[in-house]
């Protein structure tokens, strides 16, 4: 939907319009966004967690699980038609004006945190023939990162069509080392080698705790999956939001399971779960040689740059709908003559900074941004399979357009579920940090209903807000005093 050619009351410039994006486009801004750091440090998370059988049961069920998500992400595109940036959307038709600034806030804030890991992992795999860069966490590491953040950042502000185009590209260009090192690793894989790590090593414990000690890990490769109705406003068509969720989705799973599964054929588990990041590339060397992990890694920084470019995009789109819709700032709400939210943008990099510095007192940068990533997405995830339950339940309340099947009923209650037990696996560590994130957030609510005048909390948002006040001071404490630690 194009905005109109006029000044709007934030005093911005008159707007061009919205740039609008083809099927194939949207595909490659979920597949773009989903592929990213993630996939190269697949084998040591799964290694360090459990042995084969677990992995297949992980797979299922985080395959599953976001699969629902997938189906919920579709349905909702074409029963709402005219909610725009889906998740925070979502979130605020459900549930009112203080969850959806939640939501978009923690989606947002969960994109900053993952572009982090992408300059973490970069930094990382230089620092394999660089040792002055580390696994991504020293001084020099962190101001290279930084330079790339404002570099990208200048970019993106070139204009979305650019930003976009760039992205397409680099998703064909990326996948291709991916696919080589699964069919490599089939290759070489040694049948006894992946026998003795099926059940799993000993300190992996029980077969469940196994599981849940993957859930996050499968979250965070599975984020983007939403990308494409994050981005909703630019499709030429609204039937293509959901086809390019659930084309994208499928497109990768299939990779993600691969790329675990067959590495258990090539190094015993103990030794993948001692890897240096990317694993990927150390499981490549040890099958085919030096030039295995070359290629790897050269790989990874083609991937992982435009899995930061479709993230940037995507996470300045949530806070400029926000702004339009009053339920953040005026000033985020702006956007230069490109169609580039440009106060978005800025606000955007400039958290990612703060994570960047922030992960140098981590023992495992790249770990914790990634679990914290993932725990950050789950509310807003969590709102969205509940917004799908009240359509399918209520549709004649909800301005649904359509009518619904029990289908979509059966879908979005199995997404919630599969999102309460992600919760659960996240643990009580990433709950409260996330907690201490959400909570001064606030402050952005707080100034976007002054800016309307109007009163600042309902009685639901007070105890809204209370809860995650009390979860932040909790999480701190809990960190000052060493019960948890970074």
């Amino acid at each position: 939907m194009a905005r109109a050619d006029t000044h709007d009351d934030t005093g911005a410039a008159p707007s061009a319009p919205t740039a609008k994006l083809t099927l194939l486009t949207l595909t490659a801004m979920v597949v773009g966004s989903m592929v990213g750091a993630g996939v190269f440090s697949l084998p040591r998370r799964f290694a360090q967690e459990t042995g084969v059988a677990g992995a297949l049961i992980a797979w299922t069920v985080a395959g599953l699980g976001m699969l629902m998500l997938a189906f919920v992400f579709q349905a909702l595109a074409v029963r709402r038609p005219d909610l725009d940036a889906g998740v925070y959307a979502y979130a605020k038709a459900g549930f009112g004006e203080y969850l959806g600034f939640f939501s978009a806030f923690g989606y947002w804030a969960s994109a900053c945190v993952g572009n982090v890991t992408y300059w973490v992992l970069i930094m990382s795999t230089i620092g394999a023939i660089a040792p002055a860069l580390g696994d991504g966490d020293t001084a020099l590491a962190i101001i290279l990162s930084s330079a790339g953040l404002w570099g990208f950042f200048l970019l993106i502000r070139r204009g979305v069509k650019e930003a976009t185009a760039i992205n397409r590209i680099v998703t064909v260009a990326k996948l291709v080392p991916i696919i080589v090192f699964v069919i490599l690793a089939l290759f070489c894989l040694d049948p006894s080698v992946f026998a003795d790590n099926f059940a799993g090593e000993d300190y992996a414990g029980s077969l469940f705790n196994q599981v849940r000690g993957t859930m996050l890990a499968t979250v965070f490769v599975f984020l983007g999956v939403e990308g494409a109705s994050v981005y909703s406003r630019h499709a030429k068509r609204r039937e293509d939001v959901g086809r390019a969720t659930l084309l994208g989705f499928l497109s990768v799973f299939a990779i993600f399971a691969s790329v675990t599964i067959v590495s258990y054929g090539i190094l015993p588990m103990n030794e993948i779960a001692e890897l240096r990041q990317p694993s990927m590339a150390g499981v490549l060397e040890a099958a085919v040689g030096t030039w295995g992990k070359t290629f790897v890694s050269v790989g990874l920084i083609i991937s992982v740059l435009g899995a930061y470019l479709a993230w940037s995009l995507m996470a300045a789109e949530v806070l400029f709908v926000a702004a339009k819709d009053e339920d953040m700032p005026r000033f985020l709400g702006r956007s230069s003559g490109d169609d580039v939210p440009v106060p978005a943008l800025l606000m955007t990099t400039a958290l990612s900074q703060v994570v960047l510095i922030v992960t140098a007192f981590s023992d495992d940068a790249f770990g914790f941004a990634l679990d914290l990533t993932s725990s950050l997405s789950l509310i807003p995830f969590l709102l969205a399979a509940a917004f799908a339950v009240k359509i399918a339940l209520r549709p004649q309340q909800e301005r649904v357009v359509g009518r619904g099947t029990r289908a979509e009923l059966v879908f979005a209650v199995l997404a919630t579920v599969y999102t309460v037990f992600l919760l659960f696996a996240a643990g009580l560590k990433f709950v409260l940090v996330s907690f201490i994130i959400y909570a001064p957030a606030t402050f952005l609510f707080v100034k976007a209903r002054r800016e309307q005048n109007r009163r600042l909390f309902s009685p639901k948002e007070a105890l809204i807000c209370a809860v995650s006040v009390a979860g932040a001071v909790v999480g701190i404490v809990a960190l000052a005093a060493g019960w948890i630690e970074l």
